[in-house]
């Protein structure tokens, strides 16, 4: 039997040979928005019932919602929610068999991500 002469091959592809792409991120993108929308709704939930429980406990979640964390989990959440908005129209625009080449679907891309940020920034002066 001859000897068989092995390769070292890596088992699947990983980031050394792997180039993220720009539709892959904003896949992964819009499924971790979709789970940081929690945090903000865990704290708007945490205020409201801590209105309904005693003034003394609403001015601890209040002190907390209206500091600098609270507004950053705030305004995070918004960019989540727009961005998770203009990702889900994106996908049902997928869905009508719409935009599937590779250039239209990297513009679509774009757009959600230039599109949740200014969205944010709009959000962010009009609140």
């Amino acid at each position: 039997m001859a000897d068989a002469k092995r390769v070292e091959r890596p088992l699947s592809p990983h980031l050394q040979i792997y180039r993220p792409q720009l539709t892959s991120i904003t896949s992964i993108l819009t499924r971790i928005t979709g789970n940081g929308l929690i945090v903000g709704t865990m704290l708007a939930v945490w205020w409201l019932l801590a209105a309904a429980v005693s003034p003394e406990y609403f001015a601890v979640a209040n002190a907390v919602a209206t500091s600098w964390f609270g507004d950053l989990v705030f305004t995070a959440s918004a960019w989540a929610l727009w961005y998770h908005y203009l990702a889900g129209l994106r996908h049902l625009y997928f869905d009508a068999g719409h935009g599937l080449d590779i250039p239209t679907a990297e513009r679509l891309g774009w757009g959600c991500i230039i599109g949740s940020v200014v969205l944010t920034i709009l959000t962010v002066i009009i609140v």
